[in-house]
Parts: C-alpha cells; sequence; structure tokens
C-alpha cells in the first residue's frame, strides 16, 4: 500500500463516526394521542350535503404531538390539520370532506402519520349518501299522498 492510501483510510476511519452518527436532538420524542372518536358516521344524507367533518385529539403524552403528513385515497379532502406541533395536553383538529356528489355507501379510511409509537393512525368515515330529493321526486310523493 502506498501512503495516498493509508492517508485515505485513516481520514475515512477518522471521520466515519461523524458521518454517521444522527444528531439525538434533532429526533421527534415519541408522544401519544387520544381521538374523540376515530370513526365519523355521517348516517344518511342527502347528495350534494355539506361533507366537512371533524376529528378532535388530544395530547395526552409529555412531548409535542407532530401530525407529519394525513394520505387520503378516498373522496375526500384534507381540509386542514395542525401545522404546528401540539404541546402536551392541548387539543387539536383534523378536518375531512367527503365528496358527497358521489351516491352510495361510505366506507373510507384517512391515515395521519404521526410522531406516537403507532406511527400511522388510521381515521375511519362511514355512511351513505342518497340521492337528492327533487322536486319531481316530492310531487310525485304528494299525489301519492292523497
Amino acid at each position: 500500500m502506498n501512503m495516498k492510501n493509508i492517508l485515505l483510510i485513516l481520514i475515512t476511519i477518522s471521520f466515519g463516526p461523524f458521518i454517521n452518527a444522527q444528531d439525538l436532538s434533532t429526533l421527534d420524542k415519541v408522544t401519544t394521542v387520544e381521538f374523540v372518536e376515530t370513526t365519523i358516521d355521517y348516517g344518511k344524507i342527502e347528495k350534494g350535503s355539506n361533507g366537512v367533518r371533524t376529528f378532535t385529539f388530544k395530547n395526552t403524552g409529555e412531548h409535542p404531538l407532530k401530525i407529519y403528513n394525513i394520505y387520503s385515497a378516498c373522496n375526500c379532502d384534507i381540509v386542514s390539520q395542525p401545522e404546528e406541533p401540539i404541546a402536551p395536553g392541548k387539543t387539536g383538529e383534523i378536518k375531512v370532506k367527503y365528496d358527497t356528489e358521489k351516491v352510495g355507501p361510505i366506507v373510507k379510511t384517512i391515515t395521519a402519520n404521526t410522531n406516537t409509537k403507532e406511527k400511522l393512525i388510521p381515521l375511519n368515515l362511514i355512511g351513505e349518501v342518497l340521492p337528492a330529493n327533487t322536486d319531481e321526486d316530492n310531487e310525485e310523493n304528494e299525489k301519492m299522498k292523497m
């Protein structure tokens, strides 16, 4: 081995631990969270109804709660979510909006990615969107009552 290779090996060995070490102060500490409800039941709602609902939660741990992302693979949008960490003992909200233009059963899940032990927390939406009651339907119902 020549001197250049030996020097390269010594430098790599010397700086290796610094390159791979993580700054523990930047790691998110694990906390706990409690949702008022993890399933929102829309019940039977009419097509075109207001589809906004709110999941309310409380940080029950000792460290700030962070919600990194909320994944939605359904006909719903995330209207709002906390941008800043939630302090211990404080509450927060995640607002979702289901697309009520789609008639049929609602069985959907969104997932909150957090700094809790579970990391991924499923939040469920259930219910049924019924066809809108039109004026023709109302007239037909009135005729049937006579």
